[in-house]
């Protein structure tokens, strides 16, 4: 007989045949009451049992954190919560759990600290919250795919170990198989890469980018989803070691258009979310509702999280330029009365989440998507405008959370690109290739990056990123 998934067993109508259940124990009452729990829902199977016809010796092992398998029949259920339940005829322990060893896990039933919970990583999936976590996780996944594939998208796999700093930025986990101890030096008493595995310095990627525009001028539109990673020592609830990227490069497409592709497939991952994890959702709806219960008035959040869910698809993302934008945050009353922990003063600085956060939640009470930013602050491929100052980059922003998309128009002159690059210290002979395409064939394309788990985040309402990824990492702490 073949197991059946919980959660098809919840939608299922009674029946005079067996069925078979595999999961774990959450609770067992009375010596007859089986709260069982296979991961595939939030919700528990109850699986009612005649404690007169079983050994006596079985029942002490059906514990807390045990595995077990129910043969029954599946009968209209007696109590409240559950349309169905199971009466026991066979009980099978599969894995046993000792009790005492179980009080001091997360398993045990009562609420654990999420500091708890990250002590315990490799059980915490266990747990209702970190379980509809994962099936949200599984699920926006699925989403992304399915939306790029139903728009004419083609999946390409960028290189995790690479070359090339596609930020700019220097923050990258090197890559080496020389001796850490010992390594080769060459004349100038530097490290001789030339005699690593690929004969010049690696790295870990920041980012698929310039990888996707290669095949974005050659396919038209390509996405990468897959692992990228920062070495930024910041251990914040918004910053992660390894991360998995979202970004999409479409060729023949300027800023507007990366604007209205962003804008249209957020709004088709959060629907789908909404559509089909409702149950996931109103869980952790209702924990951050007990959460904010014990917060003061002031610091509680205007909206649930299935509001906030629905404000992104109910509103059309103002666009607003840097430049607006600054003089609207330069007269705000938080940063006249020196409320802001970084206060703008003066066009041309980097704004922060606090800022972000203000544009969305009190000036303008909607998705905000921020575009034409100061070349200074922005990287070397993105396109330089008319006025030699400002570039065709572009920031969404949401509720809650600040920015959650990046991109722009990549800059696609020649000449520009490879001043830019001087200027900035870009490798030329390295990015060769990049600069090529601008050489063959060169034509306006533009794209985007979303950080999956800032995505996760947002769409599960957790307020820290190291808990929506299967382990917590952090820059100091590899896995655990």
């Amino acid at each position: 007989m073949q197991h059946t998934e919980i959660i098809k067993v919840l939608r299922t109508e009674p029946s005079l045949h067996e069925i078979m259940v595999r999961g774990w124990v959450r609770s067992f009452r009375s010596n007859r009451f089986i709260a069982l729990n296979d991961g595939s829902t939030i919700h528990n199977l109850q699986c009612v049992v005649d404690f007169e016809s079983f050994e006596e010796s079985l029942l002490k092992k059906i514990t807390v954190g045990a595995a077990i398998e129910v043969i029954g029949h599946l009968v209209e259920s007696q109590g409240q919560g559950q349309a169905v339940e199971i009466q026991v005829a066979k009980i099978k322990v599969l894995g046993e759990a000792d009790p005492e060893e179980v009080k001091r896990t997360i398993l045990s039933p009562k609420r654990h600290s999420m500091e708890f919970l990250r002590e315990q990583a490799h059980l915490r999936v266990r747990t209702n919250t970190f379980g509809a976590v994962m099936r949200l996780r599984s699920k926006l996944a699925f989403a992304i795919h399915e939306y790029f594939q139903k728009n004419g998208f083609y999946y390409m796999h960028a290189p995790i170990i690479t070359g090339s700093d596609a930020e700019g930025a220097g923050e990258m986990f090197r890559v080496s198989a020389l001796d850490p101890k010992n390594p080769p030096l060459d004349e100038q008493g530097n490290i001789d890469y030339k005699q690593d595995f690929f004969e010049k310095e690696t790295n870990l990627t920041v980012s698929g980018q310039l990888e996707a525009e290669t095949f974005a001028m050659g396919l038209g539109k390509v996405y990468t989803f897959g692992p990228t990673f920062r070495a930024e020592n910041s251990n914040t609830s918004r910053h992660l070691a390894e991360f998995w990227m979202i970004e999409p490069e479409v060729a023949f497409c300027d800023l507007d258009g990366n604007m209205d592709l962003a804008e249209d497939f957020i709004k088709y991952v959060i629907q789908f979310a909404l559509d089909n994890c409702q149950d996931d959702l109103e869980f952790l709806e209702n924990r951050l509702l007990d959460e904010e219960k014990n917060k003061p008035q002031a610091e509680r959040s205007e909206m649930s999280l299935r509001e906030k869910l629905r404000f992104v698809l109910e509103n059309n993302f103002k666009r607003v330029s840097y430049t607006e934008a600054i003089e609207i945050l330069k007269r705000s009353k938080p940063n006249q009365k020196k409320k802001f922990k970084y206060l703008i003063e003066e066009w041309g600085a980097d704004l922060q989440s606090e800022h972000e956060r203000y544009l969305v939640e009190k000036h303008f009470k909607c998705p905000v998507i921020l575009f034409d930013y100061p070349a200074n602050i922005k990287s070397f491929y993105m396109r330089l405008n008319d006025d030699g100052k400002t570039v065709r980059a572009m920031d969404v922003l949401f509720p809650g959370i600040g920015e959650i998309v990046g991109g722009s128009q990549r800059e696609e002159r020649y000449d520009v690109l490879k001043q830019k690059m001087e200027v900035m210290g870009i490798p030329q002979d390295e990015l060769y290739w990049y600069l090529d395409l601008r050489k063959f064939g060169t034509a306006v394309h533009s794209g985007f990056g979303l950080g999956f788990e800032r995505l996760v985040q947002f769409v599960t309402g957790m307020g820290n990123i190291r808990d929506v990824i299967p382990y917590p990492r952090t820059p100091g702490n590899a896995e655990f």
